[in-house]
């Protein structure tokens, strides 16, 4: 088994997880009813997308 010959410092290993941050969510606004919504996603809240309803939400 490969065992390190010396430690890493703090510096290195934070610029190998550099990359490994969160990013904010992209979320804009549903036309029809005003909730944040993630992009190119069907709204949660009245089941548009875009100006087309998609999915009826009174069935559930």
């Amino acid at each position: 088994m490969a065992v390190p010959k010396k430690r890493t410092s703090k510096m290195k290993k934070r610029q190998r997880r550099s990359h490994l941050h969160m990013s904010r969510l992209n979320l804009s606004r549903c036309s029809h009813c005003g909730t944040a919504v993630k992009a190119h996603r069907v709204c949660h809240n009245c089941g548009h997308y875009g100006a087309k309803p998609v999915v009826q939400m009174d069935a559930f």
